[in-house]
């Protein structure tokens, strides 16, 4: 993102809000005054503003009410019917900062939800008979809303019963089958494709499950009600101004599926996601029947260097220095949160509850935290008697404060630096599941990669484009060069792999086609907007599209994405995942393509590109992996399962005969063998942890046939040495 069309903006808004917000401020109700903000930077500051009319409206309505019950289990038809007189007025409540649609929902889903926390314990208090032949449908956008209460409790008892029957049929199916989870399946496919359904138990726990069929029918509905339970402690946590967010981003995501609204508390999750570091003691925390444990001590921080918390650890109390504790217990997460962060050389006191039961306090001086998992990582792999870099990039991290602190452009060339030590002859840069980040670090990695010239034009409304390029002559790396992506391969990502085709620097290996998204966003502190002291608090932040990036060939990535060189089938490929499947998205155009030339730095692009596919065509992994993917598309579309045991079980037996051929996938071996450089070999030497981690992730690598064909490309690759010194300046 550009941090200086954030001042620009925002000293536009700061300029035009002195005018229109002063009678504002005084206004006791923080809801109105965040709603006429943010409806003000949206309508002078995104890039294509949409027209707040009664279509918009009817969007907003249906989006929220969506959002707010989305398996139809909350609300009734004389509910909605209620609501839907407001359908197409929600414009006018945002214009005049009027609550009234919201406060209706907001009370009667509280009320919805009370009813529904006793509905669910009378259901399960009563066995399920699995001898009955019937069905349920969970196909929930096209199911009604229940017309009474009564249908309502069958609802619940259908679904209870099919989360239950789950767990209830792998204790009828066997020992052996309770040893192997790994195994299992469920009858929706290999991934379980009703993931959001928080009633569905979890499976982790089937050695533990009854072999009498009377026990284990009660046992599992003992699991699924425990487990639920959890999900109302969670919803019975959330308060009214969490809801109010959900409303907030109903009516932002209209604009389209990037611009966003960040309470406070997710605004500071978002500067954690994006910089990969905050301020605290390094520890992962989890919620669990009002008792907060500690579920990872992250590598490196303070927690783990004073080696006196350990995962399992329950947190009683929070005490600042020379401050009197606190107690967590059945406080809300977050707010625990807020008492065990603070700022960098700051004393935390930690009473700790042990897993054998004793009880400590614990001192711990805060710092700041790095996320290792967020920053880029390089492994050498050897091949045919040559050795090859492998970088791994989960995000295009960057600090704000500090650009020049850590940044993914400049953790890549160091990565780059010491494989080159290694001996490395060619590298992979791995930009799979890589959802964007900073458009600055794009733009400096690519000049990694080239000599110079434009990586990527940037068009904001109503002014010329602006062409980002590489001023830098100095060449990181200017051996041969193949980059990895998929249909999670977003934003930043695909800037990169734009630029890097269109200069023929690199060969693009993945996915049909990138996830599509051609926007860049801004993140603007709506607190800068309120002047004098402020009686509301932090007002969190607004997520603003406010540009469009394109390729220096003119074309737009926004819906279309980058479609690798060398196409190959994953996972992902009959998922409807990317930008295009996304509601709201901005439109695909095109402008004019920049002066620039191609890097001429081999000899047999082409022709290494078409013996790639050659190879993949011929790759039996690739065909199961393609129909594996094409088998859980399809188990996705099925939408009514049997709630009989019988059936249940004979479907999933016959599922289960397919699925043993599609094992196979996960037995794959590439003979390839990983490891770490130096500097990171004597980094695991004090660090277990992070030994563990690489251990995993080359373990990995050795599987993955992707990997494996980006590294035969890297071997076809014939360099040109003559030609790349003598590039021309302008392309024809």
């Amino acid at each position: 993102m550009k941090r200086n069309l954030v001042y620009l903006l925002a000293a536009i808004l700061v300029s035009a809000a002195s005018c229109s917000f002063t009678s504002k401020f005084d206004n006791p109700d923080k809801d109105k005054l965040l709603l006429d903000l943010i409806s003000y930077v949206l309508e002078n500051g995104h890039y294509n503003p949409r027209t707040i009319d009664d279509d918009f409206s009817e969007h907003v309505y249906d989006d929220y009410i969506e959002a707010l019950d989305p398996l139809k289990r909350y609300f009734l038809q004389s509910d909605i019917d209620e609501f839907k007189k407001y359908r197409s007025t929600i414009d006018d409540q945002i214009k005049t900062s009027d609550l009234t649609f919201f406060n209706l929902t907001y009370d009667r889903l509280m009320q919805r939800m009370d009813e529904a926390s006793v509905m669910y314990k009378d259901v399960l208090e009563k066995p399920f008979d699995y001898s009955k032949e019937e069905n349920i449908d969970v196909d929930y956008d096209n199911l009604p809303y229940a017309k009474t209460k009564e249908e309502l409790w069958e609802r619940w008892r259908k679904q209870l019963k099919f989360s239950t029957l789950e767990r209830y049929a792998y204790g009828i199916e066997g020992i052996e089958k309770k040893k192997e989870p790994q195994k299992k399946m469920t009858k929706q496919g290999v991934e379980d494709v009703i993931e959001e359904d928080p009633i569905a138990p979890g499976l982790e726990n089937d050695d533990d499950l009854p072999d009498d069929p009377i026990a284990l029918e009660k046992k599992t509905r003992e699991d699924t009600q425990k487990t639920i339970g959890e999900y109302f402690d969670f919803m019975n946590d959330l308060e009214r101004k969490d809801w109010f967010v959900v409303y907030l981003n109903s009516i932002v995501e209209e604009f389209d599926p990037h611009t966003f609204y960040f309470a406070p508390d997710e605004k500071e999750r978002f500067d954690v996601g994006i910089s990969g570091k905050f301020e605290g003691i390094g520890a992962r925390l989890q919620k669990k029947n009002d008792h907060i444990k500690i579920v990872e001590v992250i590598s490196g921080g303070p927690a783990w260097r004073g080696d006196k918390v350990e995962v399992g650890d329950e947190i009683m109390k929070v005490g600042q220095e020379n401050e009197t504790p606190v107690s967590i217990v059945g406080m809300r997460l977050e707010d625990a949160v807020k008492l065990i962060k603070g700022p960098k050389g700051t004393k935390v006191i930690l009473t700790i509850k042990r897993v054998d039961g004793t009880i400590a306090e614990v001192p711990i001086v805060r710092d700041i935290v790095e996320l290792e998992e967020t920053y880029a990582k390089s492994s050498i792999v050897k091949k045919d008697n040559r050795t090859f870099g492998v970088i791994n990039l989960p995000k295009f991290y960057i600090d704000f404060d500090d650009y020049n602190n850590r940044n993914a452009a400049s953790d890549v060339a160091k990565e780059i630096t010491e494989l080159k030590k290694a001996g490395a002859e060619g590298l992979v840069l791995d930009l799979r599941d890589n959802g964007g980040g900073s458009l600055k670090t794009v733009v400096d990695m690519a000049g990694l990669f080239i000599k110079d010239g434009p990586i990527v034009q940037v068009k904001s409304t109503g002014k010329r484009k602006e062409v980002l390029a590489d001023t830098d002559k100095n060449i990181q790396w200017d051996g041969p060069l193949v980059i990895l992506v998929n249909e999670l391969s977003a934003s930043a990502s695909e800037i990169l792999a734009a630029a890097m085709q269109d200069y023929k620097r690199a060969i693009i290996l993945g996915s049909k086609q990138t996830y599509g998204k051609g926007t860049v966003q801004n993140v603007i502190d709506l607190n800068q907007f309120l002047r004098g002291d402020n009686e509301y608090g932090d007002v969190g932040a607004l997520k603003v599209t406010t540009q469009k990036f394109y390729r220096i060939n003119g074309g737009s990535t926004q819906l279309e994405g980058v479609k690798s060189d060398v196409v190959v089938p994953d996972r992902y490929s009959y998922r409807d995942i990317g930008e295009k499947d996304q509601e709201n998205p901005l439109p695909w155009d095109k402008i004019d393509a920049v002066q620039y030339n191609d890097w001429a730095g081999y000899i047999d692009y082409d022709e290494t590109i078409e013996k790639s596919k050659e190879r993949m065509a011929k790759n039996s992994q690739l065909t199961l992996i393609d129909e594996n993917a094409k088998w859980v598309k399809k188990q996705q579309e099925d939408k009514e399962y049997p709630l009989n045991i019988d059936q249940y079980l004979a479907e999933t037996e016959k599922d289960e005969q397919v699925l043993k051929e599609f094992r196979k996938i996960s037995d794959y071996k590439t003979n390839l063998t990983y490891e770490s450089l130096p500097y990171e070999v004597e980094l695991m030497a004090k660090d277990s942890v992070l030994r563990q981690k690489r251990e995993r992730w080359h373990a990995n690598l050795s599987k993955d046939v992707y990997m494996e064909e980006a590294l035969n490309v890297l071997e076809d690759l014939k360099m040109n040495n003559i030609k790349n010194n003598k590039v021309a300046n302008i392309k024809d």
